[in-house]
This record gives structure tokens, sequence and C-alpha cells, in this order.
């Protein structure tokens, strides 16, 4: 993983809003219609060329494909993992009981159930989404090559002529995927090392592509509000160091210098009251094996966490990726801001080992947006010229 003693460099979290030419096929692949594959694959390249370039144009340093291809961060797994079902059963638990992916299990967060009325009727109005759960019904295995390396190929040729540091490629961490809907394996802890093992071949493959690794664990922070009542945090961090045992073997033989972890608090734009903190699970953070540490750190909820490094230390040779720019809100950061933050991260844990991020990704799914696409392109440019603010101070 390149990293630099003369500046701040900048990244982020990977997905950026899809255009509609991509959209509208895959609006009408959800709505069981079926589509050209071959003029989808078309207009993904197009499309990540364009946010290539565009994010080279704004001065991004480590870029991503902008996951163009994947209908979401999380449910591009569905066609690359064997095992899995869509659950149509009225009783299934994982089900809605009222319409929208926000309201149907409102009664599964505790967040959720403080603030009913946000969930359930503002939210899916102002951004609505649609998707059916899966269920694990069967034996879990790697089955997307193909698709996996179509994509590192549409990415490749995109970078080609391309003037960036470096360029890197998420995917998702074994218990993010499907949280609940175990229906096959024996136990909860045989289940996620059985998907950590399927996903074990994309996280070799993008790395022997050339790619930095990001490994996508909201999971460890936003679990938390999920089990109801909330458990002793002891006992939450039993259940995330099995999560990270899980994830560390599928990453074995992964050199470190290769991989970053990013941890958030599920990205939703919402009161979030409820959040864990960073400090009870930094530990825990620290120990997956990865260099780089993207953490949400722009958010009003989690702003403040920068002083957990006053007491906490960074080990050696790794690298903290503070999010100085948020997803969550409109509102584009003052460079001045942007520096301040940098800056204060710098200054308590070294400036080569800080580089400046975002909170969480822009687009988590293909069909909805956290941001319009001139607000993201407008909050780049305060990251970058944030990040040469900063690099002045600190090289002065």
């Amino acid at each position: 993983m390149k990293t630099s003693t003369e500046r701040i460099l900048t990244t982020h979290v990977g997905s950026l809003v899809r255009p509609e030419s991509i959209r509208a096929l895959l609006r009408a692949r959800v709505g069981g219609q079926a589509v050209d594959e071959a003029e989808l694959a078309a207009r993904v390249a197009d499309a990540v060329r364009d946010v290539v370039r565009r994010q080279a144009e704004v001065g991004i340093d480590v870029v991503s494909d902008g996951e163009m291809s994947k209908t979401s961060f999380l449910g591009y797994t569905d066609e690359r993992l064997t095992g899995f079902a869509t659950s149509t059963a009225p009783n299934d638990p994982s089900l809605a009981k009222t319409g929208g992916v926000w309201a149907r299990r409102v009664e599964a967060r505790r967040e959720w159930r403080a603030f009913r009325e946000y969930y359930t009727e503002y939210l899916p109005r102002e951004m609505p989404m649609a998707a059916a759960p899966s269920v694990c019904v069967g034996p879990v295995a790697y089955k997307g090559e193909a698709i996996l390396q179509k994509d590192l190929a549409t990415f490749k040729a995109a970078l080609q002529g391309a003037d960036v540091v470096e360029a890197f490629v998420p995917a998702i961490a074994p218990a993010m995927v499907g949280r609940g809907q175990n229906r096959y394996y024996p136990s909860e802890e045989a289940y996620v090392f059985a998907i950590g093992e399927a996903l074990r071949t994309e996280y070799r493959a993008i790395v022997d592509a050339g790619f930095i690794l990001q490994i996508d664990d909201p999971g460890l922070g936003e679990t938390w509000d999920m089990l109801i009542p909330a458990p002793p945090v002891e006992d939450y961090r039993k259940l995330q160091a099995r999560n990270i045992a899980a994830l560390n073997h599928a990453l074995d033989g992964i050199p470190e210098d290769r991989v970053r972890f990013h941890l958030c608090w599920g990205s939703w734009q919402g009161p979030h009251l409820t959040d864990l903190s960073l400090r009870d699970v930094a530990d825990l953070m620290l120990s997956v094996k990865a260099q780089a540490y993207s953490i949400e750190a722009a958010t009003p909820r989690h702003s403040w966490e920068w002083r957990i490094w006053e007491d906490m230390k960074l080990p050696d040779g790794k690298v903290l990726i503070p999010g100085v720019i948020a997803h969550t809100t409109a509102v584009v950061e003052h460079p001045e801001t942007v520096a301040e933050r940098i800056v204060t991260y710098a200054r308590l844990v070294g400036r080569e080992r800080v580089m400046a991020g975002v909170d969480c990704g822009f687009a988590q799914g293909a069909l909805f947006q956290r941001q319009h696409p001139s607000i993201v392109w407008a909050k780049f440019e305060a990251l970058v010229a944030g990040a040469r603010l900063a690099s002045q101070r600190l090289w002065a």
C-alpha cells in the first residue's frame, strides 16, 4: 500500500452514484425483466472509465471503480455465493411487517423502534429502496469468478493512463453476509467461517490482480443496534471477536500491506442515538490483518472520537483513514474544516500515517444514492483542497 512522506493522500470508501444508463437496466432486472448483459457490461465499462477519469481530475489519489457493476456493496454476493435463496415465506422473521426496506425490520433495531415514524414514513419516501432478503439454505461456496474477473479487467482498462497513486477494490466481510439468516449450518460460527472460506477466493483474486483489497465491515459497529435487548458490551465484543477470526482466516496468506479495513455505523441518514463508540471496538478493529483502517469520523455522532487516539496507540506500520467529509449531509465541508480534521489526526498518530478519506460510500445500492452527484464531486474537491492545506501546515 502506497503512503507518502511528503503530503496527505486522499481516498474514499468506494461506492459512487451510478449513471441512469446503468440504473435503468438494473431496475429492469430487479423488476424481473430480461436484460441484455452485453449492453449492461458495455455501459458499466463506460461508467468505470468516466468515474476513474473524474476522480483523477479532481485529485483523488487512491481510487475505486465506483462499484458500478454491483447492485449494492452487500447484495452483490447474491450473484457470487452459492447456498442463498430469496425468502418469500410470510412468516420468515427476516421479512417485512410493513412495506419498504426501511420498515420491513423496524422491530429489529433499537433505533428504528425509537424513531418509528422516521424509518417507516419519512425515510422510505425520501430515499425509496427495494430489496428482497436472502436466506442460507445450503452449503456456501464461491461461484463468481467470471463476474469478478470481468470487473477487475474493466477497472484495469479504465486505469490505463490515469494519473492516480493507487487503486482499491471493496469486498464484503464474512459476518456481513446474511446476518441472522442462517437456515443451514449448525451454528453461527460454522456459518460465518464458511462464508469467509468462500470469500477468500475473491479477496485473493483482487490482490493478485494488483489492487488494494478493502474489506467493508460496518457490522463491527452497527450490529450492536440489532441486538434487543442490548447485551453487555463484553458479550458483544466476544461475538465480534469471532467474526474477526473468520475474516482473518479468510485473509490468511494475503500480505497485510495489501489490505485496508472499513468500519462505519451502518451509513444511513438517521439519528444514530444507539451507536456504539469506536472506543468499544477499536482494539478489535486493529486486530484485523490489514495495514490501514478506514473509520467514520466526520459525522456529528462520531466526530469527537479522534480523542481515543490520545491514549490508544496505533500499532507500528499501520495507517488511519479517518472520514474527513460526510456522506450523510449535502453540506459541503469547507477545506479549512477538512484540513483541521486531518491535522488533528496527524498530530496524534503521525503525518505519514494518515490518509484523508470519507465516512462511507455515496451509493450503497445501485438504485439509490446518499447525495446528488454534483454534491459528491463538490465534496471530493473540498477533500482534496483540505488535504493540500493540511499538507502545507504539516510539512511547513
